[in-house]
């Protein structure tokens, strides 16, 4: 029995979203109890030459929308990145979800032996099969951008935990 991509992909973001969402609440309390400014959370990151946290929940966001529309062949809607507090982050994430969940499960499932042609990169392109774009590319990058949030969270004290992270 296969599964269909749809449901790979709406299943795997939807776990996602959800622990993003719970983690930020999570460091939203966090730094209202220590009395630090949000913005200090949102602009930290890990070392000097990575993305800070609210770029790191961006790209969550641009990766899932961008590359679901794109499997599904329509153009991804645009959400733009001005979020300056947790409850906006949130609220990206919930725009997110709700642009991936109103994408056809047909148009995603479409052509299961197709190729997915993408940008990658200034002035690159590159093609995968429809699966492997999917689980290798939207997926790879959606996870590894939401553990970031959960290490820059994590390194700045924040209780998160493995609970967090898989939304259980």
């Amino acid at each position: 029995m296969s599964i269909p991509l749809s449901s790979i992909a709406k299943t795997q973001l939807d776990q996602t979203y959800r622990a993003l969402d719970g983690i930020l609440a999570k460091a939203a309390a966090h730094a209202a109890e220590h009395k630090v400014d949000e913005a200090v959370y949102l602009d930290w990151r890990l070392t000097p030459d990575m993305f800070a946290l609210k770029r790191q929940v961006q790209l969550v966001s641009d990766f899932s929308v961008r590359g679901l529309s794109r499997l599904a062949g329509q153009d991804p809607v645009s959400i733009p990145d001005t979020e300056a507090t947790f409850d906006d982050l949130r609220a990206r994430l919930a725009a997110a979800r709700a642009a991936v969940w109103a994408l056809p499960a047909a148009a995603l499932d479409a052509e299961p032996s197709g190729e997915v042609t993408f940008p990658a990169g200034p002035g690159k392109e590159m093609t995968l099969p429809r699966h492997a774009f999917v689980q290798n590319y939207v997926l790879a990058n959606v996870l590894f951008h939401a553990s970031m949030v959960y290490a820059v969270l994590r390194s700045i004290g924040v209780p998160v935990g493995k609970r967090d992270f898989l939304a259980v």
